[in-house]
């Protein structure tokens, strides 16, 4: 038991991994659902009512019964794997990383998932801290919006079930992803 413990608690390999998502995109395919976690604030403002002022959420949120609990699994799932597997805080990132991210103003970078120096409430209150935490978390929730879905959706549903809108969405977020690392986060870190 042990072992399987012991199995379980390290991170799977590509081999494994891989094959146990296609295998869950196949099935979605084969039932015809389409997989993306940004689908569930939708449904749950449509069950709060929000389908009475706006159209937008004005639909059967009943048929995306399933995508709640596949949600409310990751969230047990995450919860699991941190009280019983093994949970370790730190990043594994690459040296040379942590050598940039030190020239920029993180301290110990990789020593948690996120940089404590950038994500903390005191900072939450700092020109720095607004733009990072409400400006981002504004134009990833409207980046979602107009994308007409979120990475998971787009890159994972999207692309298995070959839709072309959803190979220009993730080259978009790609694209955005290499500008925000290497033309505005430094900029950013220094404020």
């Amino acid at each position: 038991m042990n072992n399987i413990l012991e199995w379980i608690s390290q991170p799977w390999p590509w081999y494994v991994a891989g094959p146990l998502i296609a295998l869950v995109m196949f099935s979605m395919l084969f039932f015809g659902k389409s997989f993306g976690l940004s689908a569930n604030l939708r449904t749950m403002c449509s069950i709060l009512g929000a389908g009475k002022s706006c159209e937008f959420f004005d639909f059967d949120w009943k048929t995306q019964t399933w995508n709640l609990v596949f949600a409310l699994g990751l969230v047990l799932g995450g919860l699991i794997s941190h009280l019983y597997l093994g949970y370790e805080p730190a990043a594994n990132i690459s040296e040379t990383t942590i050598t940039e991210l030190q020239a920029l103003g993180i301290n110990n970078p990789g020593e948690t998932l996120v940089p404590t120096e950038i994500f903390n409430w005191e900072n939450l209150l700092s020109v720095q801290g607004f733009i990072f935490m409400v400006v981002g978390g504004f134009l990833v929730g409207f980046g979602t919006r107009y994308a007409g879905g979120c990475t998971s959706g787009h890159a994972i549903s999207g692309l298995s079930d070959l839709q072309p809108a959803s190979l220009v969405a993730v080259i978009g977020f790609f694209i955005g992803g290499l500008i925000m690392t290497y033309f505005i986060l430094p900029y950013l870190l220094v404020m």
